[in-house]
């Protein structure tokens, strides 16, 4: 049956299974085992969104598995203009196995998902990034042993597509989730709703403040670049609107002395980070993007096998 990955929802119940493949993987591939999970299997990647990890990270994990990926931008296809979303997923679903779009519009990707008779993975909307996440649940539990219990902190831009994923991530494999922004920058209450229920369920807890003191109990900091595509315009008035929670040694100081920082990458050194942390002693960004490799591979195993 065909399953779409448009949010981490979409994947709510096979998070940690998705997890536990990816570190197996990680392990296999390693000691030299050849893999052959997707032997005669095809990827496109849709990107209408300059990419490092993604595209790399996809391609390499189709190679790894003994498939293919093939690599097309946004303005080859012209997705909405030149064609329908609804044409490009019908035709597309003629020649692949699986679409990833990395999307500006999440209406065209919602109808590009709607309409393709293959699996459909989103590579990142304005909404959520559902498989950077995977590989930041990956990375936690390989420095930390476990999720459940952990307290995952959020400093910068709430409304943000990480954010919101993170909520929704984190409270389902049982982490207590702190986010720290502006009020002007709070997450998306759909977002807050639906992860305060799920965290309720599993008796954790969710919290949206402003106050960087907040940071006390956090086991994982993590930020994310504070003006994405979709606010570039906006970027004076975002860097004074944010400033005092760029991430400092001060700022992680506060927080567990064990605890781990997180970025998805690009860093913007001296904004939403300084550069002494992000590549400081408990920074782990790197071993995080390396992960995007792994993650994404066990969800491509779970969805086409």
């Amino acid at each position: 049956m065909k399953k779409n990955v448009l949010s981490i929802l979409d994947v709510r119940e096979e998070i940690e299974d998705i997890i536990d493949l990816g570190i197996q993987l990680k392990h296999e591939v390693k000691v030299g085992k050849q893999l052959q999970h997707l032997q005669g299997k095809t990827l496109a990647m849709i990107f209408e969104r300059q990419s490092t990890r993604t595209r790399v990270s996809f391609e390499v994990g189709m190679t790894l598995l003994g498939g293919h990926a093939i690599f097309l931008t946004g303005d080859e296809i012209g997705m909405g203009k030149r064609e329908s979303p609804e044409d490009v997923a019908q035709v597309l679903s003629r020649y692949v196995d699986a679409i990833m779009y990395r999307a500006v519009s999440t209406q065209n990707l919602q109808e590009l998902a709607a309409n393709a008779a293959v699996p459909v993975i989103n590579g990142l909307d304005r909404e959520e990034h559902p498989c950077q996440i995977l590989a930041d649940l990956m990375t936690i539990k390989e420095k930390k042993g476990q999720l459940q219990g952990l307290t995952f902190t959020f400093i910068g831009d709430g409304d943000d597509n990480l954010t919101h994923s993170y909520l929704l991530g984190c409270t389902l494999t049982g982490m207590n989730v702190t986010v720290i922004s502006p009020k002007q920058y709070w997450p998306n209450e759909f977002y807050v709703t639906k992860a305060k229920d799920i965290a309720w369920k599993k008796n954790h807890t969710v919290t949206i403040t402003d106050d960087l003191s907040a940071v006390a109990n956090a086991d994982v900091v993590a930020t994310d670049t504070w003006i994405s595509y979709w606010y570039e315009q906006e970027r004076q008035r975002r860097l004074k609107d944010l400033k005092g929670y760029t991430i400092t040694h001060e700022i992680m100081g506060k927080a567990h002395p064990d605890a781990i920082f997180m970025h998805c990458m690009p860093i913007y050194y001296g904004e939403e980070v300084m550069k002494d942390v992000a590549h400081g002693q408990q920074s782990v960004i790197i071993d995080e993007a390396e992960n995007r490799l792994w993650a994404q591979m066990a969800l491509l195993i779970k969805l086409l096998t």
